[in-house]
């Protein structure tokens, strides 16, 4: 592939709770990847069978600080996220 599909998982107390309730996890993914290729890459990465993919693309956001002397604005990048479900019985060690 020539695209690097995974970028890095998400850790957060929300994705935490989804591993523990749901067996889901979530991730970081490339914009022009698609459902089946991060399915793909995530079966052949931490070697389980995958369920579902839902993704989602996060909006970027406009972001401000303040400082003595001037206030400083940016911008954070958007990023697309995938929910991954596992099968049952199945586990993604991320750490």
């Amino acid at each position: 592939m020539s695209k690097q599909i995974l970028i890095r998982p998400i850790v957060s107390e929300k994705a935490d709770k989804l591993t523990k309730s749901g067996n889901q996890y979530t991730f970081v993914v490339n914009r022009d990847a698609n459902k089946l290729e991060i399915q793909k890459a995530i079966e052949k990465n931490y070697k389980v069978n995958v369920t579902s993919v839902n993704t989602m693309v996060i909006p970027g956001k406009a972001v401000t600080r303040n400082t003595k002397t001037t206030v400083l604005r940016g911008r954070k990048p958007a990023y697309k996220k995938a929910l991954v479900t596992v099968a049952a019985g199945e586990e993604i060690n991320i750490f």
